[in-house]
This record gives C-alpha cells, sequence and structure tokens, in this order.
C-alpha cells in the first residue's frame, strides 16, 4: 500500500490551514495542471510537524485557486506529528524517524517508504525545479541550502531569501537527491510561529509557481549573501545540555545562553563564550565537515568553566530547543563568499 495519498487537481479545501491539517489523510501528493503542462515544478512542504510555514504557504497557493505556470507537485509530510497535541511541536512522532534524513537509498520503514514514494512521483515528472520549505526553531533570516553554488539555484533562493547557503553535506535531505542540472533548494523561512516566516514562505511560493521563466542569479551577484561549507555541531551523547544562566550550570555538563540564537548569521570573534561547562565535564561539541573529519578542537576551546570560539566563525541554525539540539543539531559554522574569494 502507497504511504502517500496521491491526489489529482486541487481539492475542496475549508476555511484555513489548520482545520485543512486536520482533514489530510496522511502524507499527501497534490498534482495540479498548469499553463505549460510540460513542465513541472516540485513544492514541499511541513517534512518536519514543528514547521508550519510551509503547510500555510500551499493551503494559499491551493486556496487562489490560480492557473500556476507550470504544472506543480505539491507535497505535505508530517502530518502526524503536526496535528498531534500541542499542535506543531512536534519535530516527528516518538519512534518515527526524521522525514528529511530517509532521502538517501530509503530504508523499508515508514518513514523510508514515504521518502521512496516521494522521489517516485517527482522523477517520474523529470521536475525542472523543486523547493523544499521549512523554518527554524531558532532566530535566523530567511535563506536557501542548495547543494553548490549555481545560478538556478541562486535564483530560486532570490524569490524568497537574500542568503545562500552552499553545501555538500549529504544528510538524507529532499534536496540533495536530484540531478545537479535539477535546481533545488530548500527554504528556511525564519522561526515557526513567527507571521513574517509565513509571509516569506507564501510570497515567495506564488512568485516561484506564476513565474514564466525562473530566475537565475549570477554567483558573483552582490544582492545576495552567499555562505559556504557548513560544519554540523553537535553535543556529544556523553554531555549533558541545558539552557540558562551561569548559576546553573552546575546542573548539566554544557549550559548554553538561553538567548544563544541570537548570534545566527553573526561573524563570532575568536574567544567569543557559547556557554559553560561543569567542572569536570567533557570537550562538549563534535563538528563533522563534508568529509565526515571531526573539526570540533579546531573550532571550538575550552577556558576555564566556558566553552568559546577558537577561531571566527559565523553560525547558523542555531537552535535553543533542547529536544532538537539533541535530536538534529546544535547549528552549522559557515564561511561567507568574500572571505573564500579572498582566499
Amino acid at each position: 500500500m502507497m504511504p502517500i495519498t496521491v491526489l489529482h487537481g486541487v481539492p475542496e479545501l475549508p476555511a484555513d490551514a489548520g482545520a485543512w491539517l486536520d482533514s489530510l489523510p496522511g502524507p499527501v501528493a497534490i498534482s495540479t495542471r498548469g499553463r505549460d503542462p510540460s513542465r513541472t515544478r516540485v513544492v514541499s512542504g511541513m517534512l518536519h510537524g514543528n514547521e508550519p510555514s510551509g503547510l500555510r504557504a500551499i493551503f494559499d497557493a491551493l486556496r487562489s485557486r490560480d492557473l500556476f505556470a507550470t504544472d506543480v507537485l505539491f507535497f505535505i509530510g508530517a502530518v502526524d506529528a503536526a496535528r498531534t497535541e500541542p499542535r506543531h511541536t512536534h519535530r516527528t512522532l516518538p519512534g518515527r524517524r526524521d522525514l528529511n534524513r530517509c532521502f538517501h537509498e530509503p530504508e523499508g520503514d515508514l518513514d523510508g517508504r514515504i521518502a521512496e514514494s516521494l522521489l517516485e512521483l517527482v522523477r517520474a515528472r523529470l521536475p525542472e525545479a523543486l523547493v523544499d520549505l521549512h523554518n527554524n526553531s531558532g532566530h535566523n533570516p530567511a535563506y536557501g541550502v542548495g547543494m553548490g553554488l549555481d545560478a538556478g539555484r541562486l535564483g530560486l533562493t532570490s524569490l524568497f531569501a537574500e542568503r545562500y547557503v552552499a553545501t555538500s553535506l549529504r544528510l538524507g535531505s529532499l534536496h540533495e537527491v536530484l540531478p545537479r542540472d535539477i535546481p533545488a533548494v530548500t527554504i528556511e523561512c525564519g522561526r515557526a510561529g513567527d507571521p513574517r516566516a509565513d509571509e516569506v514562505a507564501i510570497a515567495g511560493l506564488s512568485a516561484f509557481l506564476h513565474a514564466k521563466a525562473l530566475p537565475r542569479a549570477s554567483v558573483d551577484t552582490s544582492a545576495m549573501r552567499v555562505l559556504h561549507d557548513p560544519t554540523r555541531v553537535r553535543v556529544r551523547d556523553d554531555v549533558s545540555l541545558g539552557y540558562g544562566e551561569r548559576s546553573a550550570a552546575p546542573a548539566v555538563d554544557l549550559t548554553m545562553d538561553l538567548d544563544a540564537d541570537r548570534h545566527n548569521f553573526q561573524r563570532l570573534p575568536a574567544g567569543t563564550r557559547l556557554g559553560w561547562l561543569r567542572e569536570g565535564a567533557p570537550f562538549p561539541f563534535e563538528a563533522m565537515d563534508a568529509s565526515g573529519s571531526d573539526v570540533a578542537h579546531a573550532l571550538f576551546e575550552r577556558r576555564g568553566d566556558t566553552i568559546v570560539t577558537r577561531r571566527s566563525i559565523i553560525p547558523i541554525m542555531m537552535t535553543t530547543n533542547a529536544t532538537i539540539a539533541r535530536d538534529d543539531c546544535l547549528f552549522y559554522v559557515v564561511d561567507d563568499a568574500a572571505k573564500r574569494r579572498a582566499r
């Protein structure tokens, strides 16, 4: 039995996205016809249940009943996780895998079969582009992420944001698995629950769906801030984590600032404090680059009871949610294009 319900044409829709979420049978793909049926664009939303902007943007697009520039395949993923109370607080359901880590060589469990079924639908349509809409759990501006740096991916990102992260990390995300000549990006629309994130998703998706030709942006454009080579920073499994003031530090091995996410997209000089360490606590981080090497000790160091940056870094996606920090990662470290070109 196919784990995705496939609908052809725009279904009858209720008054709001929350009611639509309640009516969905589970993961759903919706195929719509456009002005040019020889081309297809793909839109994915809510692969994580705690990231609702994609759901709301897709609902808004479908409810408009507009005839889009091309055929479109829409996908809504983590339906059950999203409507589990408290709503939009569960990234995944207990015991389930992160759907957006399942797209490389999908396994035979439910989430692997969902990923495999979606890939079959996408590949059968040979899309000209794919956009996957997400939210962050911390304070971040909107930005795009894609495999490498090219005009197509920068152009897609420009519909939503002024920042782009060129990555070579392979985590099993949806945007990673399409051929390189098909522009595919993840759009991080902003913090979940922030109305501005919904606005970014809705406006950018409308532009994506209605454009007769998708934009292409010069890789040398000054209008887009380009960052490179994310390194994924995780708290080691043998290190306990909390957020709070320094006085709370003895309670856990690593105590991060309550507002640590204020550092997102800031350049932090060497010696910037990220948190406090309990006496006798082990070194807290592992930081895996695209080659699979752990470069944590090159990026961070212990100074007394604090953990600080060893060199200048730019963090992104820094979270203040301990569960997400454990289940996924604490943040990523990136490099900016200006520094890269100067090398």
